[in-house]
């Protein structure tokens, strides 16, 4: 028995070895390169922008709210990726009553292929509705370039509130103008 396995050992090492098949190529006549991404400009997200956008926000206390806001922001990017810092102020309707809510949030993302990003946001929302209250917001949210210097965008943040008692789920559909 020793024998054999001995045998079978010799003759596993000295058998040729079996090479996996050889990649599948097609030869072209020209030595240019083939793109890989559609041609055509991708967005320069670094800079100023301003948007406008709609909003619905659902809440305990001040129930379904819609409306629309106006934002401000600057974005920076090492690479792929995106770090930007944003205030916007906006006003609702709706469920208790009107109300304002302003806030201030950092975003940082990734850009896929140039002309998207998904980041996520966090920062801070002041509601001047009834009850007045202060919320630590995060979330965060997908934007796509559909020109060089105008994207879309759709957000969602959660309030966890900071004061008061009542938080607040909120998602944005919005038009960002880079300058």
């Amino acid at each position: 028995m020793l024998k054999a396995v001995g045998l079978g050992l010799v003759l596993a090492m000295t058998a040729p070895a079996a090479f996996a098949a050889d990649l599948i190529t097609y030869p072209t006549s020209t030595h240019e390169q083939v793109p890989v991404a559609p041609a055509g400009a991708s967005m320069d997200w670094r800079g100023f922008y301003a948007g406008i956008y709609g909003t619905g926000r659902n809440s305990a206390s001040q129930g379904t709210q819609y409306g629309g806001g106006i934002d401000l922001g600057i974005n920076t990017t090492f690479n792929f990726v995106l770090v930007g810092a944003e205030i916007s102020v906006e006003g609702l309707t709706g469920g208790s009553g009107a109300t304002s809510y302003a806030k201030a949030i950092g975003r940082g993302g990734i850009l896929l292929g140039g002309n998207t990003l998904v980041y996520g946001a966090a920062g801070y929302g002041i509601d001047t509705g009834t009850p007045a209250e202060n919320d630590i917001l995060a979330g965060g949210g997908l934007e796509y370039a559909v020109t060089d210097n105008v994207s879309i965008r759709a957000q969602y943040l959660h309030g966890f509130p900071a004061t008061g008692a009542n938080p607040k789920n909120e998602v944005t559909l919005g038009a960002q103008f880079h300058f």
